[in-house]
């Protein structure tokens, strides 16, 4: 089993599996120097990085992440501003403090290797630490994977469950075994996902730390929507959600109410504050970090019972439906492509809403499944290998798409033909059979079909 707080975790951007995990996987290896006793020991760190990260690592800041995690930073508490100014010292000269207190020199030619033509054999992102003492010698190695939603493994790690907390009393890993909890116990979703919480945490904590991810959320959005400008990485791409939000809230006050586009509005908000590099939650990555938040946006306004109450159910019921996606299959855009992120934000958006709206638990497994199964097959072709374009747009709608597969499910009673482990067994299945060229690659699709100096 794993926690709410692992789907749902409070980072920097642009991307979950391309800058989160390189920063704790960096971070990871110097804190293992130091509690080794051979920090001081290091004279200078090399690291490599292979296939996905390689190809699309420069446009997602990987190696910037990567530089800050060996000085001991961590995504949920290091300053997203100073990511680039430090890395630009470094690149001139400055020594690298390891561990954040251990200065090494640093030469970014020798100590940096995109191996953008090689992979590693056991997943897309993966990444070689190596550091060496005064002679050159190798005096401590490891190989990390970045899994997606911000989750890393070493080498020796992989492919072992996730699971580092004690069993909780309403174990799961598909969706026939949580909903088998929720009918023998008469508890929804959330309220088993809230039961297993309080197994690890006090359930003040739990309460408190949700509501804090709902505030960094809704904080992200309305950054978002007051953030003019243009976005990083050589695009030109020019943010669109400020002028959006200024034009919707003229017509508002004009007395227009019928303008449906707020929920797209709120994912393009977050996704361009994604894309800039800004305090974001993963949900359940940084690429489709704008679908989640979207959606509860859309109900704290526009919803009469929206309360602290409801919201916690609206995460807690999302982040279990990310669990079974993470468990069963994967939110890695670099392994099974965007259907991965954007579908299964998607599927975790469209239940939750559900469930807020008084779905029953049967309705909340059909919007879910739903909103899965017209994600299937979905690339991940970010063009020049940058979280903006389709990426943006495609939260926005993906963020629409949950709330009507939400209300189309409450108008029915819940029954449905495809259940939501068949669904996420396809997704899983589809993203085997995808071209490497479509997962996070910037090798296929539009990546490679839409002229960049025209963009």
């Amino acid at each position: 089993m794993i926690s709410v707080f692992d789907m749902f975790k409070i980072g920097i951007g642009p991307s979950s599996s391309h800058t989160v995990g390189p920063m704790k996987a960096a971070a990871a290896f110097a804190a293992d120097l130091d509690a080794a006793g051979l920090l001081d020991r290091v004279s200078r760190v090399q690291v490599d990085f292979y296939g996905s990260l390689a190809l699309t690592g420069e446009g997602h800041g990987t190696v910037p992440a990567m530089l800050l995690g060996l000085e001991g930073q961590l995504p949920p508490t290091v300053d997203p501003l100073r990511l680039l100014p430090r890395t630009a010292e470094l690149r001139q000269g400055a020594a690298l403090k390891l561990a954040g207190r251990h200065d090494i020199g640093f030469d970014y030619a020798r100590d940096v290797h995109l191996n953008k033509l090689k992979a590693l054999p056991l997943h897309p992102n993966g990444m070689r630490f190596q550091a060496f003492d005064a002679a050159g010698e190798v005096l401590q190695q490891e190989h990390y994977y970045s899994i997606g939603g911000g989750f890393i493994v070493t080498e020796a790690q992989f492919g072992t469950p996730l699971a580092t907390l004690s069993p909780p009393p309403f174990p799961f890993a598909t969706g026939a075994e949580l909903l088998a909890h929720c009918r023998r116990e008469q508890k929804s979703i959330a309220q088993i996902v809230l039961a297993n919480e309080a197994c690890w945490r006090h359930p003040d904590e739990v309460r408190v730390g949700l509501l804090e991810i709902a505030n960094v959320m809704r904080d992200c959005i309305e950054a978002g929507c007051r953030h003019d400008g243009t976005l990083p990485g050589g695009l030109d791409v020019r943010r669109r959600a400020p002028g959006i939000f200024r034009k919707m809230v003229s017509q508002q006050l004009s007395g227009r109410m019928d303008n449906l586009l707020w929920p797209m509005l709120y994912a393009m908000a977050v996704n361009e504050e994604n894309a800039a590099g800004g305090r974001v939650v993963t949900a359940p990555t940084n690429g489709a970090a704008g679908i989640v938040p979207a959606v509860l946006q859309y109900f704290r306004h526009f919803a009469a019972s929206a309360c602290d109450d409801k919201v916690i159910e609206f995460l807690a019921t999302a982040g279990a439906l990310g669990m079974l996606y993470k468990l069963g299959a994967s939110i890695s855009g670099a392994e099974v492509g965007c259907q991965g992120e954007v579908g299964v934000a998607c599927s975790m958006a469209a239940g939750a809403y559900c469930a807020v709206l008084g779905g029953t638990v049967a309705q909340v497994e059909n919007a879910a499944e739903m909103a899965m199964e017209h994600h299937l097959g979905l690339t991940c072709d970010p063009v020049g290998g940058l979280v903006q374009i389709p990426c943006i747009e495609r939260n926005g709608i993906a963020a629409e798409k949950a709330i009507k597969l939400a209300q189309l499910a409450l108008l029915e009673d819940g029954q449905h033909k495809v259940s939501l482990d068949t669904v996420i067994a396809t997704m899983l299945a589809t993203g085997r059979d995808m071209k490497t060229t479509y997962k996070e690659t910037s090798l296929g699709g539009l990546a490679v079909t839409v002229n960049i100096t025209e963009c």
